[in-house]
Parts: C-alpha cells; sequence; structure tokens
C-alpha cells in the first residue's frame, strides 16, 4: 500500500486480498497497517480494517487511510465493504463513522466473537466528516 495521503498502485494478494502499511507523510515512519480481506466463512463478504500503533492514535491516521483503502476498493467495482468492530472499541466506532460507515447491526457470524458490524458502500464515503456521537448506534 502506498503512504498515507499519496496516490498510487495498491499491491493485492491472491484471492482479492490487499495488506498494507500506513506511513507517516512527513517522516515515512510506519504507524499502522491496512487490510482488506474476505470475510470467513465463505469469502462472500470484504473486510476493510486497520491496525495502528498506540502512539498514533488520534492523529487521523486511521480514518485517512480507510478512505484511501475505501475509495480505491470502489474504483475497483468493489460495491460494498464491511467493518467489524467489538462493542467496546469507541475509537473504532468513531472512526468507521468518520469514514461514513453505517452501523447494520451485532453478529456472531465472523471469527466466532459477537461483532458490531458497519457497512460502506460508493455513495456513503465521506471525503471529510466530523467526528459522530460515540455510541451513537440506533
Amino acid at each position: 500500500m502506498v503512504p498515507v495521503g499519496r496516490s498510487g498502485p495498491v499491491p493485492v494478494l491472491a484471492a482479492g486480498q490487499v495488506r498494507g502499511a500506513i506511513e507517516r507523510r512527513q517522516d515515512k515512519r510506519l504507524v499502522g497497517g491496512a487490510i482488506l480481506l474476505p470475510l470467513p466463512p465463505g469469502g462472500e463478504d470484504l473486510e476493510i480494517g486497520w491496525q495502528l500503533h498506540p502512539a498514533a492514535w488520534g492523529q487521523g491516521y486511521a480514518t485517512e487511510a480507510g478512505r484511501a483503502l475505501a475509495a480505491w476498493a470502489f474504483s475497483q467495482g468493489t460495491h460494498e465493504l464491511l467493518a467489524l468492530v467489538r462493542p467496546a472499541n469507541r475509537r473504532a466506532e468513531a472512526t468507521v463513522r468518520r469514514i461514513g460507515m453505517e452501523w447494520v447491526g451485532e453478529t456472531e457470524k465472523y471469527y466466532h466473537l459477537r461483532l458490531q458490524v458497519y457497512r460502506l458502500r460508493p455513495a456513503d464515503l465521506q471525503p471529510d466528516r466530523r467526528d459522530p456521537p460515540v455510541g451513537s448506534r440506533p
């Protein structure tokens, strides 16, 4: 994956998988990673996700990387992305909402864990969205 905020090719792995690094622009320091992966059990759904070093939290890297990766996926013909969030992870919930993702429910379908499911479609992608109220699930 290219550094956050730059355009260019994104490496695509076998079976529609994408894994990439998130780098800080000013010094190219690695701050985390991002993924697009088919979800188990059957691979019908596509998960978008990211992980950051704790020192990089709260600086907008996850939101920027999520938007960039989603825009790229949609430009490749993807029609829907899902993010899976542990119920107590308020930072992740705020990030997916800033990207424009909509809460669609709770499930144990993936990874045998109870997870909150957020969906993003091309028309929902928000280029710059302010923080929604955390915990504002319908």
